[in-house]
């Protein structure tokens, strides 16, 4: 697991290939990301993930989107209306990060 941060965003990247032991180092580290923009960058995975492997990030979104921050997931090659409306999947990086700038945007005008 890779994390960088810039600003007021972290990128945690998966480093590994095991989504399983991915998903759990990020649960238990969420503490101390908690007060930032979260990028989950599972563009390392070549083959498609499945649905259900990506909702498993669903609990810690809504939690951390109750905080008022930003919580997306970046993953290549997806089916992205398979997922909750309220789930923010994006395929790049750069992607990721204006859907970050234009919710701090809204934010901002108390939307």
């Amino acid at each position: 697991m890779k994390v960088d941060q810039k600003e007021h965003t972290v990128i945690i990247k998966d480093t590994q290939g095991d989504f399983t032991s991915f998903l759990m180092k990020v649960t238990h580290q969420y503490k101390s990301y908690e007060k930032h923009n979260i990028i989950i960058d599972l563009l390392g995975y070549k083959e498609e993930l499945p649905v259900n492997d990506l909702k498993l990030f669903l609990p810690m979104s809504k939690k951390h989107k109750k905080t008022k921050k930003s919580f997306v997931i970046v993953v290549a090659d997806f089916d992205y209306n398979a997922l909750p409306e309220k789930f923010t999947v994006v395929p790049s990086l750069l992607e990721a990060h204006d859907i970050i700038e234009m919710e701090e945007i809204e934010r901002d005008l108390g939307f």
